[in-house]
């Protein structure tokens, strides 16, 4: 990475890396767009109210890079959020290389000679991280479809990403997609057997566990290798018997899975929203409260994400 831009912060001056941006590209609105009959482009951005985004990703890529040089954000992740999107990711990597991650969304059902099939269309070197969502394509992460996926991240000193608890997509409701979604497959506990079993392989599990925060917790406290992703607005804390505050999750998981092992995110997607600087400005006090410290506010906010992807 080169020099770091910084973000005012309750610490003082703060590099950041969002470890949780998607990029909704312009492939991702028109596979949406091709999941509705008789909806097209223009009317999706209508009735979502967003900006839709050119059709080279690499502009894409150069307008969250002036959104993110506004808010003093050194480097993000890159999500591509539909399978079959990976190319969008990797081609603002190349533009942009000192400031974006590739992640790839994966769905290892479908599969090309033994591997998924995004892996047999982008060079290994291209992804940092495979996305999984076993609740929005049906599978177990224990089954057999879901190893190759490993099996890649550890051959090449790759991480996994791993969506567990509460799934819900705000683009496909507000356009009136369907979400067949089964949360059978979304507890984190079914990740213990694999994260023992690929113990060189960064786990990472976003939104705490998503309404499974003790059960994330009692997996990252059982698995080293596991890491908590901090993004989003976090409304899974509505669903705990007892009341919960963002100062008393940060509490518990550090208690857990300590600074090095929380990677901050914001779950930030579209324009003309762009970068969410307000889930910053919520964690960065929670923190602060807690009495965290400098060092590991700047662990937690970029430099365990430099880490585990070996940056």
């Amino acid at each position: 990475m080169s020099d770091r831009i910084t973000r005012p912060s309750p610490w003082g001056p703060l590099a950041v890396a969002d470890a949780h941006l998607h990029f909704f590209s312009h492939s991702f609105f028109s596979a949406l767009v091709g999941q509705k009959p008789g909806l097209t482009l223009e009317a999706a951005g209508t009735q979502l109210g967003w900006q839709l985004p050119p059709h080279e990703p690499e502009k894409l890529a150069e307008t969250w890079v002036h959104e993110l040089d506004r808010h003093g954000v050194f480097a993000s992740a890159l999500i591509a959020s539909i399978p079959g999107d990976e190319s969008s990711v990797t081609a603002a990597v190349r533009a942009f290389p000192d400031r974006f991650f590739a992640y790839a969304m994966v769905n290892p059902r479908v599969q090309t000679n033994g591997l998924p099939a995004a892996f047999s269309e982008v060079a290994s070197s291209k992804v940092h991280v495979a996305c999984l969502f076993p609740a929005m394509h049906g599978y177990s992460i224990q089954d057999d479809c879901a190893r190759p996926v490993f099996e890649w991240a550890q051959a090449h000193r790759r991480a996994v990403f791993v969506h567990c608890g509460v799934l819900s997509v705000g683009v496909r409701k507000k356009l009136g997609l369907p979400s067949p979604f089964d949360m059978r497959f979304s507890n984190p506990v079914d990740l213990h057997a694999v994260a023992l079993r690929y113990p060189e392989v960064p786990i990472i599990v976003p939104h705490f566990g998503a309404g499974y925060f003790r059960e994330a917790l009692m997996l990252a406290d059982q698995c080293s290798n596991v890491y908590l992703d901090t993004s989003s607005s976090n409304h899974w804390m509505r669903y705990q018997a007892a009341h919960l505050t963002l100062r008393e999750v940060f509490r518990h998981a550090l208690d857990v899975a300590g600074p090095q092992r929380l990677l901050f995110g914001t779950d930030s997607s579209f324009f003309p929203r762009g970068w969410h600087h307000a889930i910053f400005e919520d964690q960065a006090k929670a923190l602060y409260e807690i009495g965290t410290s400098e060092a590991d506010a700047r662990a937690i906010f970029g430099e365990n994400l430099l880490r585990i992807l070996a940056v």
